[in-house]
């Protein structure tokens, strides 16, 4: 060995003599630290609030699947993880793992069970029929009508398919309300499938929302004497409806145009009456929620019944001295809270917000802490139990990582005052870190900043939802939301309930006008905002596994109370981010039905393909792409006929999307691809076809041109079958004339 050798592998083996004992000491000194604070969390018992977590990733795993689970197996690996978990109680660490194992399976289980509670025929292509059933809920709009109707008979249609519920639409004024029995010629459509890879399914939705069909009604819509009477509670929801739209009408007619709209969805939960201008204005100031029933109002509601009644019962001495009026008045608002529900519809979101309240509100009922991170971890249960789709959606999503987030900073809070008690009671003088973090916390967490500090950890918790789900981040909403939430509180909440109480004797009208002096004030805050530079700022659509570890970001920051564990979320949300960062962009998106299409040409921007509206095709689109460009403005660089779409790609290829089969054999011998909405014959010569038999396999697809290759992303798995998206039938082959085929496939059974 040379000399320099032997210098070199000394000077190593007097690194490693040096450094190995530091970082040994270092890992040690981690460990210990690590094992402290497990040890502090066991204590605190957060570890119990990873549980409703783990039943999430069940839920989340029965939607992975490609076909329906098995429910006898699902059942039976539920029951055997939790009968593992009970019989390993006596060791800690096993008892978790198979804990963790059993909410996840428990879950997976719920899911299935679920799906099977709901199933129901779906309409499998458009189709014309009678159709005759019970008017469960009408929604009236400025320019017609939309109900949902409980299916009694379909002419027309194959009787293995006749939905239970359909979704239609008519125009002009409905001469029918909730509770009629109708007869009316329809048009019927399968509920929408995703425009997009990993987009928005509204066939998904509507599944577990039992419709099995949409469409339209064609021509009058007959009242007809039901062959049997209605079921008791399709009577007294659809009498609840009759008196929700005679309100909401009421509340429109007192303050006419927007203002009217916006005080009616607030008080009953009727949203058709708001034009699409004004929703566009308070999107983008970020205050979209002022118009959905959700936790803010639902929790208003609760709080006014509960103080309210407290005090009034608080003037009786001899009730407030020998009772317990506070659990009087928890118990009271939960009946308060219930109707308030009931009278606003019972969405979903609605209900999610009744399930946390009315489990804040038991709390009370039993001495217990009523804002805890446990009562809503249980709420999370609930809905995992009950609707576990919910955890695919936005609302779900945003409503439990505010309130995770607002629950988190009220137990720092009371941490933090704990911590200021500490040093009396055990006789310890607070270090200068101690002092530091105390005065930071007493700025933020309890003088005059507490409540934009607050608001800022629900916007951080709720942005990546946001951003997620909708393509867009409102960087004012920090203005926004403590103003428009004062407003409602002051203004909304409080008049709905004495307007609704006052409306059957007539005496509202005030009422309603003190509650639109308040909605101009929030129309005039949305003005300013939405008119502020970058007041929406569009986001591309993510990478598939970025808003999970941007959630796990969120659920470490909020659940867990140690330093340490809480650092875990930095490489959750660093992983996030670089997934958000790098999503799977796209050059052609075609949607499901083949008659529409986004493409991307030499200027890099998107252009839309087909003919007719392609307002919400096009703006899912649009928006995956950070485009803020409407719709309407992303017609230019293609040239549409009567027969089709032509247009270049950014990579130079032609683009054709064929609405008429007499521009089929031309596009063929010119295009690169084709998209076309009905069967292709086989003679097609492009090199990519795109017809309704691929689509019907593939469902929505993305395609991404790099060069000479293609990249595909599918809506569908090549195995999918899931009751909201089952498989095409198989064909034996092609037809040479894609008409005949077409026309058999059109025509009724």
């Amino acid at each position: 060995m040379s000399w320099s050798a032997k210098a070199v592998a000394g000077a190593a083996d007097r690194a490693r003599g040096v450094f190995r004992p530091a970082f040994s000491a270092l890992f040690a000194s981690l460990a210990a630290a690590a094992r402290a604070a497990l040890e502090e969390e066991i204590a605190l018992r957060r570890p119990f609030l990873w549980l409703p977590v783990a039943a999430g990733a069940g839920v989340l795993l029965y939607f992975a699947a490609d076909r329906e689970p098995s429910f006898a197996f699902s059942a039976g690996a539920f029951a055997i993880f939790a009968a593992l978990a009970f019989a390993a109680r006596s060791h800690r660490r096993a008892q978790a793992l198979f804990l963790v194992l059993a909410c996840v399976a428990g879950g997976f289980f719920s899911a299935v069970w679920r799906a099977a509670r709901v199933d129901a025929p779906i309409v499998s292509r458009a189709g014309v029929g009678f159709l005759t059933g019970f008017v469960e809920e009408l929604d009236p709009r400025p320019n017609g009508a939309r109900f949902i109707l409980r299916v009694a008979s379909a002419e027309g249609l194959p009787a293995d398919v006749v939905p239970r519920r359909v979704r239609l639409t008519t125009r002009g004024d409905a001469k029918f309300a909730a509770g009629d029995f109708i007869g009316l010629k329809a048009r019927l459509l399968p509920p929408a499938h995703a425009a997009l890879p990993g987009g928005y399914d509204f066939s998904r939705d509507a599944f577990f929302a039992g419709l099995g069909g949409v469409g339209n009604a064609l021509g009058r819509v007959e009242i007809m004497p039901p062959p049997d009477p209605a079921p008791w509670p399709l009577r007294f929801f659809a009498a609840v409806d009759r008196l929700r739209n005679d309100l909401a009408a009421r509340v429109y007619r007192a303050l006419g145009g927007d203002t009217g709209a916006i005080a009616a969805a607030m008080v009953t939960g009727k949203r058709d009456f708001l034009s699409e201008e004004a929703k566009e204005l308070i999107r983008r100031a970020g205050i979209f929620h002022i118009i959905t029933i959700s936790g803010v109002q639902m929790t208003l509601v609760a709080g006014i019944f509960f103080v309210g009644l407290r005090r009034l019962l608080a003037l009786s001495r001899t009730l407030a001295l020998n009772y317990p009026i506070k659990k009087w008045a928890a118990a009271l608002a939960i009946v308060g809270a219930v109707l308030y529900d009931i009278g606003t519809g019972s969405r979903v979101g609605t209900e999610r917000a009744l399930v946390m309240t009315t489990i804040m509100l038991v709390a009370v009922l039993f001495d217990r802490p009523s804002l805890s991170m446990r009562n809503l971890a249980l709420a999370v249960v609930f809905i995992v139990a009950f609707q576990p789709e919910a955890l695919l959606g936005a609302s779900f999503q945003l409503s439990f990582a505010a309130v995770a987030a607002l629950v988190a900073v009220y137990e720092a809070r009371g941490a933090s005052i704990e911590r200021r008690r500490a040093p009396q009671a055990f006789g310890k003088s607070p270090s200068r870190f101690d002092r530091w973090r105390e005065s930071a916390a007493e700025l933020l967490l309890h003088g005059p900043a507490a409540p934009i500090f607050a608001t800022l950890c629900a916007t951080s918790a709720t942005a990546s939802f946001m951003a997620g789900d909708f393509h867009e981040l409102s960087p004012y909403v920090l203005i926004g939301n403590p103003l428009t939430l004062a407003i409602i509180e002051f203004f909304a909440v409080p008049g709905a309930l004495v307007g609704a109480f006052l409306y059957p004797f007539g005496l509202d009208g005030p009422v309603w006008r003190y509650v639109g002096f308040g909605i101009d004030l929030v129309t005039a805050i949305a003005r300013l905002i939405a008119a502020a530079p970058g007041a929406s700022l569009p986001v591309k659509s993510f990478a598939p596994l970025a808003i999970v570890f941007l959630a796990l970001a969120v659920l470490s920051l909020v659940l867990w109370r140690t330093w340490l564990f809480r650092a875990m979320a930095v490489p959750f949300a660093a992983l996030g981010l670089f997934g958000a960062a790098n999503g799977e962009g796209f050059d052609l998106a075609v949607a499901p039905g083949g008659d529409a299409a986004a493409l991307r040409l030499a200027s890099g921007e998107l252009a839309l393909l087909g003919r007719g509206r392609l307002s919400f095709v096009g703006e899912q689109w649009l928006r995956a792409d950070a485009d803020a460009r409407a719709p309407a403005d992303a017609r230019g660089g293609v040239a549409c006929d009567e027969l089709g779409c032509v247009a270049r790609a950014v990579d130079g290829r032609a683009v054709a999307l064929v609405t008429d089969r007499k521009a089929l054999i031309e596009d063929c011998a010119r295009a690169a691809i084709v998209i076309a909405p009905f069967y292709a014959p086989e003679g097609c010569g492009a090199p990519i076809l795109i017809d309704r038999r691929k689509l019907a396999e593939t469902g929505a697809v993305t395609l991404r041109l790099a060069g000479e290759t293609v990249e595909w992303r599918m809506a569908r798995g090549p195995n999918e079958d899931r009751p909201w998206s089952r498989p095409p039938k198989r064909r034996t082959r092609r037809a040479a004339a894609g008409a005949e085929q077409e026309a058999e496939e059109e025509r009724p059974d």
